[in-house]
């Protein structure tokens, strides 16, 4: 319980099992939940997680503790399978940077103050809420928007992880989390609507 991502990196290059199992069960469900809600696929996120620690075995002396955690190149590694399984399955959306993404980094944090609920906790927006519906409701967001929700809401990554992560300057991550909580608020408010309207012409 006491070794770092670090030690259990260098000791699974070394090519101690035990160091990869320890690993694995760290950082396994954190990874998967990552690829479900990046999909909404269970069969996508399996065949990712496979992958990340499959690519972690034939490639983990990449990684550059310069250029962030061990948990971030993992995110890092699953991300690029995402990519890859949009790019290859037609039926899912494919990640892309948005057309404002320069934009977007100029901005910041600050946002446009369009809609107030940007600025509402993550953990207040969707408490209450069903696990299915916030995963309808994430699965709907544009999926450079979608990134940023999964990794800071919902990992509870900080700005810098997801940052490292991503491949973006921290600036570009505030200012699509300020959007994406703003667009996911909406998508929340939009599901009670139409919940509302389906009690009611029930009654």
């Amino acid at each position: 319980m006491g070794h770092s991502d670090d030690d259990l990196l260098r000791r699974i290059l070394a090519g101690e099992e035990d160091a990869f199992v320890l690993l694995y069960q760290r950082w396994q469900r954190p990874l998967y939940r990552f690829a479900l809600h990046m999909s909404g696929s269970v069969t996508i996120a399996e065949d990712v997680i496979q992958e990340v620690f499959m690519s972690l075995i034939r490639e983990g002396s990449r990684f550059d503790p310069k250029l962030g955690t061990v948990p971030s190149y993992l995110f890092g590694i699953a991300r690029n399978q995402v990519r890859r399984r949009f790019e290859r399955d037609r039926f899912l959306v494919p990640l892309q940077e948005s057309a404002g993404s320069d934009r977007e980094a100029q901005l910041g944090s600050r946002g446009n103050g369009a809609h107030s609920s940007a600025t509402v906790p993550p953990v207040d927006l969707i408490r209450g809420e069903t696990v299915a519906t916030v995963r309808e409701a994430v699965l709907g967001l544009p999926s450079h928007y979608r990134e940023v929700v999964v990794l800071c809401d919902l990992q509870e990554m900080s700005y810098e992880e997801t940052a490292g992560v991503l491949k973006c300057a921290v600036g570009t991550v505030r200012s699509r989390l300020h959007r994406a909580r703003a667009l996911l608020a909406e998508k929340l408010s939009a599901f009670h609507v139409e919940a509302s309207k389906a009690v009611s012409g029930a009654d």
